[in-house]
């Protein structure tokens, strides 16, 4: 009963992440949702501000906390080691879902591509950058990066063991591809709001902000083997050659490989 309890919860934490993935697609493109970046009636703009960056500063803190190796190891003394990642998962789902909710559209435009074929160009970048994300964490393991993993293992009665990362594909051009995906989606704007710049800014200044964190995690935990990587891979901009097949670093461990994922 315990094993399907555990299961049950992994599953609920994806489905969450999955519903939530979806309306981040349609709530950042101002695609047909319940609630988008733009929609509703505008209030005051320095209450919008201040509001909507708590939000995001919500999201920014519970991520950079949860995804901390301390906190990991404290959340594992008092849960179900199996369900560590679907906690995260969840707990970050559920705030992304109040941010879409409770967010205070700003939606004076700051600019406005005007030639049909540019504005066109920029909405195939916006759904490009969301196709990086989703491959990104199926290059990894993208059921792993979800807990899906961990909890179908522990329905088994099997222990957990770590998958190697490899630099395939996309990992062999940066480090982390998923978020440089999220950064194109954020800023391929045909028309820029005032809601979606304030949105692109933060989130952009959080993950170049996040990135160091866990760049200083990798590289204390996983030393020369990680650093080697570092040298070899840009951070976020592909601005080298790839690395070839066969000569990649190899980082072991399901940590590094959630982290790159990030």
């Amino acid at each position: 009963m315990k094993r399907i309890l555990i299961f049950g919860y992994g599953v609920a934490a994806y489905l969450l992440f999955f519903a939530t993935f979806l309306w981040a697609m349609a709530f950042v493109g101002n695609v047909a949702a319940p609630k988008t970046i733009d929609s509703g009636a505008p209030g005051d703009k320095l209450t919008a501000i201040l509001v909507n960056a708590s939000l995001l500063g919500l999201f920014a803190i519970q991520h950079t906390v949860m995804a901390r190796r301390g906190f990991k190891t404290w959340i594992k003394s008092v849960l179900p080691a199996a369900i560590e990642r679907s906690t995260f998962v969840f707990v970050a789902s559920a705030i992304l879902f109040g941010t879409f909710w409770f967010w205070e559209p700003m939606p004076d435009a700051v600019w406005a591509i005007e030639s049909p074929v540019a504005a066109a160009a920029v909405s195939g970048l916006y759904w490009l950058g969301w196709a990086v994300v989703l491959l990104a964490s199926f290059l990894i393991n993208h059921f792993d990066l979800f807990g899906l993993r961990q909890v179908t293992l522990a329905l088994k009665n099997q222990s957990y063991k770590p998958l190697p990362f490899r630099m395939t594909f996309l990992y062999r051009f940066v480090r982390h591809p998923l978020l440089l995906g999220f950064v194109i989606a954020f800023w391929s704007a045909p028309v820029m709001s005032e809601g979606r710049l304030l949105f692109a800014i933060l989130s952009t200044a959080y993950i170049l902000v996040g990135i160091q964190f866990e760049e200083r995690d990798l590289a204390r935990e996983h030393g020369e083997t990680y650093r080697r990587y570092q040298r070899q891979v840009p951070m976020l901009l592909p601005y080298k050659a790839g690395v070839k097949p066969g000569s990649e670093a190899t980082v072991e461990g399901a940590r590094a490989q959630a982290v790159l994922a990030k």
